[in-house]
């Protein structure tokens, strides 16, 4: 392990069932640090219900840059689906650990 960090659920620390806080590790700890590093530098906000289909598309490309910045990430391989309106889904390479995904939802 590289990479060793608190899991964090709905702003919060998540215990186990002893009560502990859960530890997460490499791709795990990656991934949610790329979480924070979104919602921290608002990116999501522009995209709440927004029917200006540049500035979303412009939000996009400066998530998936801001991600590609991350020197855990394989530069360019960042990018981001719509599944559906509102929600997100953001892959990226890392460099040790393989791809790593997840939802964004505004």
């Amino acid at each position: 392990m590289e990479y060793v960090d608190l899991l964090v659920t709905d702003d919060d620390l998540t215990p186990d069932v002893a009560g502990n806080p859960v530890l997460i590790s490499d791709r795990d700890v990656i991934a949610q640090d790329l979480v924070h590093m979104i919602r921290e530098s608002g990116f999501l906000p522009p995209l709440v219900g927004n029917r200006n289909k540049d500035l979303v598309e412009r939000t996009k490309v400066e998530m998936t840059l801001a991600v590609d910045n991350d020197y855990r990430i394989i530069p360019g391989s960042a990018y981001i689906e719509e599944p559906e309106p509102g929600r997100f889904y953001l892959v990226a390479d890392t460099i040790q650990f393989g791809p790593v995904g997840f939802f964004l939802e505004v």
